[in-house]
């Protein structure tokens, strides 16, 4: 629809735009408000929001007079009382006190409004906790934090959010939040201070990329405080509480910071976006001289012909007058209830840690089965791993998990967790197993799987797995799980401590994945969310990924949750030395590779004769073979020009007969050598190979790794 041209524009539609814009220090999208308000039937909705922390202030007067602008040009107003962002703030604050304090703000700025003869049947309050912790806006949260860099992030809150060396991750996520907000509260633009201009920006720029719509916005300039700085809830001597007494009022401006050597301070600045805009068009009558604008004021003030003391009476006296009518309008039992509960001091008791559980002796039979869990391998939260174990006899095994996130096509890496698993049942330790595929954190680093796909990404996984585990023939002890089938997963407890544990960490902290997207720091909260709400004993980790045993144990920790104890095992390398990887395609070993594929792939990796160094064949040999031969020997068919065939029992034998040889004329090639190891890898790659034969495991495949972008099934 085009744009209403100047002629087309009605006298009514301009006074109704000059009302909404007028004292503003920006606009954004006022073409599109513009036409909004010409359109017959069109009620433009705008949205403001505040966290409910302290109490309301005379700052907010700013804020306020100008909703009643837009209240009396027509706007549907919708102030939102951001009451999660002030829950995360310091997680001081109960739900219960925050509940009183959006009570107490809401009484407080309708008593306000009324008290500027304001209409506000279009007025309507809501709380960021009746929508912020749903499924539908978390999961566009996650997709803004991936088309957002780190640094944009960071940009887009500089003006609110406190600058730091490293900022705490909530503080990076709280402008995307605020952006969103617009989506889900349903508005046609947004209102705020220009310190929010970043974010508005932000939200113009990327609610669009998700198909979500772009509003307009207005901001109005920042009025310093009586001390001459941004006024603020949490400044004392800044600020006058909207329900403080006369006294009280009076003393606090005739106290304030005036100086005609700084004219932007803040008594002059409540002249101009506050008294004016009220008594307008009559004029202010101070000293016996009229004034019809603030311009004029201002100007007698720094020209002398005003004095400091006249100008800070009659401030004195107008705010007394408009604030004895919110307090009238306010005396009432709920909203002191309200006040009572949300702002009386509370002597914190010091903070005790909860005692740890002292740490238990083990039998000599359990002390056996800590050794076989640890052998080759690091723990961590090793005390953890004690206490469980304590417990753990045939009729209560150990459970065991390890998490795969499905970044690309699966490959002989995660059978490495497998063959663990399968050593700990062989050697008699009682064990149960979950193979849990969460597939989002894969999303989160790099887009490694498109949004669309998450779930078809899960679901082969999941098959892989399952066909490992058959041929492995661990059914009876292993099972595989998918993170988003769990009830709680996504749920309103799990998307708060989300959130706290964002408010707990900082960016420095949680910097793990590659990339600039803000969306790799979220996946060790992730990981720690799903380690929680399953519960394993004991998570099997790779050795280059040690960072989220701690990580998790801190954050778990820090919200009363025991930490859960990690084991460490190495990373199986892929054909380039280098560790398998499923960000580099043509060095992993592919299950759904054709018998050939494997052999061109290990036949290109790095083995030289007699030596061990970086030995891809050897390696494969020491963590993938002999663990599948479980005890069985090694066949190595060789010409009788290389010495003849020869069988070994263990990786010990393999070294030698490599090195040295049981004929040290015919030390083992690595012709020899890796054919015998593809030999065996191809032998369990040949199962999963029959069991995705067939039209629709191909389709399983390919949809995994299909590109769309949209909504997750």
């Amino acid at each position: 629809m085009a744009t209403p041209t100047a002629e087309e524009i009605t006298e009514e539609t301009k006074q109704r735009r000059e009302l909404i814009l007028r004292n503003l220090q920006e606009s954004l999208g006022v073409d599109k408000l513009t036409l909004q308000l010409g359109t017959p039937g069109k009620v433009p909705h705008v949205y403001w929001g505040t966290a409910t922390t302290g109490k309301p202030h005379v700052g907010y007067l700013v804020p306020m007079r100008k909703i009643a602008d837009f209240l009396q040009a027509g706007l549907k107003v919708t102030i939102l009382f951001a009451d999660l962002h002030a829950y995360l703030d310091n997680m001081k604050s109960t739900w219960d006190v925050l509940k009183s304090r959006v009570v107490y703000y809401q009484k407080v700025i309708i008593a306000l409004l009324e008290s500027l003869d304001v209409p506000i049947g279009q007025l309507h309050f809501k709380k960021g906790t009746e929508y912020q912790l749903e499924r539908d806006y978390t999961d566009h949260v996650l997709q803004l934090t991936a088309q957002v860099s780190l640094r944009d992030a960071l940009k887009a809150g500089a003006e609110v959010v406190k600058q730091v060396e490293s900022p705490l991750l909530s503080g990076l996520l709280y402008p995307l939040l605020q952006a969103l907000d617009e989506q889900y509260l349903k508005v046609d633009g947004q209102f705020g201070g220009v310190d929010q201009r970043k974010i508005f920006i932000l939200a113009e720029e990327q609610l669009p990329k998700l198909k979500l719509g772009k509003r307009w916005h207005l901001m109005n300039p920042m009025v310093p405080g009586l001390t001459g700085t941004k006024m603020s809830s949490s400044e004392e001597d800044s600020k006058i509480d909207v329900l403080d007494e006369s006294d009280r009022i009076r003393s606090k401006i005739m106290g304030a910071a005036c100086s005609r050597d700084q004219p932007d301070n803040g008594v002059l600045a409540f002249y101009n976006y506050v008294l004016f805009p009220i008594v307008s068009p009559n004029a202010i009558e101070i000293s016996n001289q009229q004034f019809f604008d603030f311009n004029a004021l201002k100007q007698a003030y720094l020209d002398g012909k005003l004095d400091e003391s006249a100008l800070k009476t009659f401030l004195s006296d107008f705010l007394v007058n408009l604030l004895d009518k919110v307090r009238a309008k306010c005396d009432t039992d709920e909203v002191k209830e309200a006040k009572e509960k949300g702002y009386s001091k509370v002597v914190e008791a010091e903070s005790t840690p909860i005692p740890e559980e002292p740490i238990p002796v083990l039998s000599a039979e359990q002390k056996a089965w800590k050794e076989r869990i640890q052998n080759g391998g690091e723990l961590f939260s090793e005390d953890e791993l004690v206490r469980v174990l304590s417990s753990v006899s045939p009729s209560n095994p150990l459970h065991v998990m390890f998490v795969a996130h499905g970044k690309g096509k699966f490959h002989l890496g995660f059978v490495s967790p497998l063959l663990r698993i399968k050593a700990l049942v062989d050697a008699g330790v009682p064990v149960k197993a979950t193979i849990l595929v969460s597939d989002l954190e894969a999303y989160l680093d790099n887009q490694k799987v498109s949004w669309g796909a998450i779930e078809a990404r899960g679901i082969y996984y999941r098959e892989t797995f399952l066909s490992l585990i058959k041929n492995l023939k661990l059914e009876d002890v292993v099972e595989v799980k998918v993170a988003a089938e769990h009830e709680k997963y996504f749920n309103k407890d799990y998307v708060l401590d989300f959130y706290k544990m964002a408010s707990a960490v900082t960016r420095d902290e949680t910097t793990i994945c590659e990339g600039t997207a803000l969306s790799g720091n979220l996946v060790p909260l992730i990981y720690s969310l799903n380690a929680h709400i399953y519960r394993p004993d004991l998570l099997i980790i790779g050795n280059d990924s040690t960072v989220f045993a701690d990580l998790s144990a801190r954050l778990l920790k820090c919200f009363g949750y025991s930490a859960i104890a990690h084991l460490a095992i190495p990373t199986v390398p892929g054909c380039n030395g280098q560790k398998m990887s499923c960000s580099v395609p043509d060095f992993l070993l592919d299950p759904l590779d054709t018998p050939k594929q494997t052999k061109t792939k290990i036949a290109r990796s790095f083995c030289e004769p007699q030596n061990l160094e970086g030995n891809v064949a050897m390696q494969l040999a020491d963590q993938i073979v002999f663990p599948l031969l479980n005890g069985s020997s090694l066949s190595i068919p060789r010409s009788s020009d290389n010495g003849g065939d020869v069988a070994v029992s263990s990786y010990k034998e393999l070294e030698h007969e490599f090195i040295t040889g049981s004929n040290p004329e015919f030390p083992l090639h690595p012709g020899d050598l890796k054919n015998a190891v593809v030999g065996v890898i191809n032998g369990l790659f040949d199962g999963v190979r029959a069991d995705f034969s067939g039209k629709e495991r191909e389709k399983l495949v390919k949809d995994a790794f299909t590109v769309s972008k949209g909504k997750k099934k």
